[in-house]
């Protein structure tokens, strides 16, 4: 039996990346800027940093990219949201690029191109001005047509990540759009696993149960999962975005904080509770897996969606 959870959580920063942005009072609209966005096959190329990497969170971080464009049809999960649903919203976006074809939006399809596990040898604090450069070279060797994605052990910090900013996009010198995603076990995990954990600030409300049990997994995954979305849709800060070029707010990055109808200050809105498991989702994938994701910023309505949602990809 599928129970519908209104929850109120504390006003408390998300997991998605992003900056100081309230969705629920500052205006904003999302426009495209005349930059690229990233189309047809995106390959990310996986890099697990560090020697204590957890195995459930690659295998929840690599069966959410295969959810992304493999809808469910099982009978038991009829009428569910999914996650390859979520992510038609993402491709709706190449509809709104001055010169596109009329008609339903293409495929954007994301696929693990390459993985790659290594040891913590440029230490265990990532810095985005020299370390993270470094790492990207040494491990992709300059190619351009791979994403890195990086994932860190839970004994490696990366800077710029706590409070607000859980995961971050970023561009190397050779033009190469990254990921980097933070891990909530050891940091900042008041901040990085909210809703998972009772936030560290902001009026103390009921905590949720993460998906799959695991709580910094599954913040990495919602973390990563809202990253994903501003690198495809504006890969070198200039695609779409709101705000302005020196403090941009994607279309995931606008809806931090809201997971479902009726979502407020505070409140995720509505989201499920998976019985079986005990755990809090709002989206199933492959396998039946079951995550938490972000909201989308949906053009067509001008305002933040999920599949719990009403209303669907601006196609």
């Amino acid at each position: 039996m599928i129970i519908y959870l209104l929850l109120l959580l504390s006003l408390a920063p998300s997991f998605s990346h992003g900056v100081n942005f309230d969705p629920f009072t500052d205006q904003t609209q999302i426009t495209h800027h005349g930059g690229p966005i990233l189309t047809g096959q995106v390959n990310l190329m996986l890099i697990w940093y560090g020697d204590d990497n957890d195995n459930v969170v690659k295998n929840l971080i690599r069966n959410f990219i295969k959810s992304l464009n493999k809808k469910r049809k099982s009978s038991t999960e009829k009428g569910l949201p999914q996650v390859a649903t979520w992510w038609e919203m993402v491709e709706s976006y190449q509809s709104l690029v001055p010169g596109a074809k009329p008609g339903e939006p293409p495929k954007i399809k994301v696929v693990a191109e390459k993985q790659k596990s290594t040891s913590p040898k440029y230490g265990k604090v990532l810095t985005t001005q020299i370390i993270i450069p470094d790492l990207i070279e040494a491990v992709t060797h300059g190619d351009r047509k791979l994403i890195p994605v990086i994932v860190p052990a839970k004994d490696v910090t990366v800077q710029g990540l706590c409070a607000g900013k859980c995961a971050d996009k970023g561009i190397v010198e050779n033009g190469t759009a990254y990921i980097v995603v933070g891990n909530p076990e050891t940091e900042c995990p008041e901040a990085c696993g909210w809703p998972f954990v009772e936030a560290d600030s902001g009026p103390k409300g009921p905590v949720l149960k993460p998906p799959n049990g695991h709580m910094a997994a599954d913040a990495m995954v919602a973390a990563f999962a809202g990253a994903l979305v501003d690198t495809v849709l504006s890969p070198q800060n200039s695609g779409f975005f709101g705000g302005n070029e020196f403090e941009p707010f994607g279309p995931a990055t606008v809806c931090r904080g809201i997971f479902g109808e009726g979502a407020a200050p505070g409140n995720p809105g509505q989201v499920l509770y998976d019985p079986k498991k005990g755990g809090n989702y709002n989206a199933v994938g492959k396998e039946g897996k079951k995550f938490l994701i972000p909201a989308i910023w949906n053009p067509k309505t001008k305002s933040c969606w999920t599949p719990m949602m009403k209303g669907g990809p601006a196609v």
